[in-house]
């Protein structure tokens, strides 16, 4: 672990917020754009992600800083809160794919091939992180308990092509799911949840990273 002080809670968020004010207006206009569909879920879609997000940021902040959300709702119901927003994450995209579906205007063929190219590396670098990581680590275990620090770099399964696998190739799971359906909504609350992830990488995680493991643990 590094010896230097944990990153405040407002480092790394200016780009966050920055990135955040761009991406809104951006997929406002391409939601009307392609008629406005199914406001209330596709809103969801976008509104669950930046929650989610927020919730973690804040979260592994103050941990780092004080231990506040040990010293106050605990660990466990802080993975009760995160699993239940990154549940909601993709089930919001399916219930969005599902009530859009057929607006995309792609043939049944082209759709199976690009929907089963996306779905399987996605759904092979869940099973990578359950079998080799654990979604307790990939929850933010590390700013909680010092063993998880302890643990050594996961180099099998999707982790040999990049050491970040669940943003990489997880999240081709919502495209998949978009594709397969022939929605343009779900496409679109795809690709927010696909860039706003990275902003997350990029803004909160690696300099939580940079302090806990020196750098050594990205991408």
């Amino acid at each position: 672990m590094n010896n230097h002080q944990p990153p405040s809670l407002w480092s790394g968020q200016l780009l966050h917020f920055a990135v955040l004010i761009l991406l809104l207006p951006l997929t406002w206009f391409l939601w009307v754009k392609i008629g406005q569909p199914f406001p209330v879920l596709f809103w969801l879609s976008i509104g669950v992600p930046i929650a989610h997000q927020v919730f973690v940021w804040i979260g592994w902040r103050i941990e780092l800083k004080s231990k506040a959300v040990s010293n106050s709702i605990g660990f466990t119901n802080y993975l009760i809160i995160f699993f239940v927003l990154l549940v909601a994450r993709p089930i919001l995209v399916l219930l969005l794919a599902w009530a859009d579906g057929e607006s995309l205007g792609l043939g049944l063929v082209p759709r199976i091939i690009v929907a089963i190219a996306l779905l399987v590396p996605a759904i092979y670098a869940m099973y990578s992180v359950n079998k080799y990581f654990g979604f307790i680590r990939a929850a933010g275990g590390d700013h909680f308990d010092l063993n998880y620090r302890n643990m050594p770099l996961v180099k099998k399964c999707m982790f040999k092509y990049s050491g970040n696998s669940m943003y990489v190739f997880g999240f081709l799971m919502f495209w998949g799911i978009a594709i397969a359906f022939n929605s343009s909504a779900a496409l679109l609350a795809s690709g927010f949840c696909h860039v706003y992830i990275w902003v997350h990488y990029f803004a909160t995680e690696k300099p939580d990273m940079d302090y806990l493991y020196g750098g050594h643990q990205l991408l």
